[in-house]
């Protein structure tokens, strides 16, 4: 292994920006990867039906910070796509997040502006102003019936846990609208990268001073890695120590069961993403890639149902008390150490968007690097070597 300055955990996002924004002021930089791809859980492809599919699932940037937009835009174009997800309601499809639509096809009514939405949401949902997890999130939002209906089950299948067993955070992030707007983000920008996401990173990543190497565990090869300047992990936090304050309670992680489909027809469903929130499927949404760019071909489209599940890579930090007290230990312990510095979703134990990722890595690169960018918070954790 090549002597670097900047040895990086992950070709994901946190890693990837780091890579090209070290390698960009003449840093030596090593990426090490145990996949055997780039891009992290964005990765794309084309699959055997000639469509652009992605292999963990359906990612849909959004953002509404300038930078991060003009940061994305040096190494990719993009096409505006506003996305909209429809879900399976007492046999009925209605637009998520909630709005008009979704209250008049669910209840017969005929709302027509939003002082009517506002009313009547006013009369549905139960006064809960300082929520202590997600159930009193959901029922100050939207009531009791909503609240069975949209949010309880499909609660329980993508965390195996009820909202009540989750911090409110979770359920805070899913928006109301008084409108009649179906989009599911509201950002300034909204739009998916021409030719997707595997070939944005492949540009990102294309620099003399950086080096990927795919297929290889970071805990195999550490002791070959010698002591470079900074050393960015942004794995699970628990892994990098070795799961010592996990012995007895893990820090809990979800992951998804892809499972793929090949359907003979043209078009499998109407909306690009479906939701199935009740109990009578298993499956948490089906996503058809086809929708994503307008694709066309022969008779043929790619369904990928979600399951989601304990077992497998680690997608999602759980968010509930328990798991943020065993995180502590690991941040402090993290506190403790020099030139390493934790990034990231599973880094950092914490739910981040893709523009989030982006913006936390941008941000901890101009932190760490005053001399070249201003400064500007990071809610990354720093830790320090030892």
């Amino acid at each position: 292994m090549k002597h670097s300055d900047i040895v990086i955990i992950g070709a994901g996002i946190s890693g990837a920006v780091l890579a090209e924004r070290y390698a960009s002021r003449g840093k030596r930089v090593t990426i090490i990867e145990k996949r055997d791809h780039i891009a992290g859980n964005c990765y794309d492809y084309v699959d055997d039906n000639g469509i652009l599919v992605s292999k963990y699932g359906a990612h849909l940037f959004h953002t509404n910070y300038d930078d991060v937009w003009a940061y994305v835009n040096r190494f990719s174009e993009w096409y505006p796509w506003e996305h909209k997800v429809l879900a399976k309601v007492d046999d009925k499809l209605v637009p998520i997040p909630v709005n008009i639509t979704t209250v008049n096809t669910l209840y017969g009514l005929s709302i027509s502006n939003e002082s009517e939405m506002r009313e009547w949401l006013e009369a549905e949902r139960i006064d809960i102003p300082d929520a202590a997890n997600g159930r009193d999130a959901v029922l100050h939002k939207v009531g009791e019936d909503l609240y069975e209906k949209m949010f309880r089950h499909y609660t329980k299948k993508q965390w195996d846990k009820y909202p009540e067993e989750l911090d409110a955070s979770v359920l805070n992030r899913i928006p109301v609208r008084t409108n009649f707007d179906d989009r599911y983000f509201s950002d300034r920008y909204q739009a998916l990268p021409k030719g997707g996401y595997t070939r944005f990173f492949a540009a990102l990543l294309d620099h003399p001073n950086i080096e990927v190497l795919l297929n290889t565990d970071y805990f195999d090869v550490k002791d070959q890695i010698g002591r470079p300047e900074k050393l960015f992990y942004t794995g699970p936090i628990d892994r990098f120590f070795e799961f010592k304050h996990s012995l007895t309670e893990k820090l809990e992680y979800r992951s998804i069961n892809f499972v793929s489909e090949t359907v003979e027809c043209k078009e499998f469903q109407e909306n690009s993403v479906i939701n199935y929130p009740g109990r009578e499927v298993d499956y948490t949404r089906i996503v058809e890639y086809r929708h994503f760019g307008n694709q066309t071909g022969p008779a043929v489209t790619t369904i990928v149902k979600e399951y989601t599940t304990d077992e497998g890579d680690p997608y999602y930090p759980v968010p509930n008390a328990r798991n943020q007290e065993i995180y502590e230990r690991y941040r402090k312990e993290a506190e403790a150490l020099e030139d390493v510095y934790f990034v990231g979703r599973l880094a950092n134990y914490k739910y981040f968007n893709m523009d989030q990722a982006f913006k936390n890595a941008l941000d901890l690169f101009q932190q760490l690097e005053p001399k070249q960018l201003k400064s500007i918070p990071t809610t990354a954790v720093k830790a320090m070597a030892g």
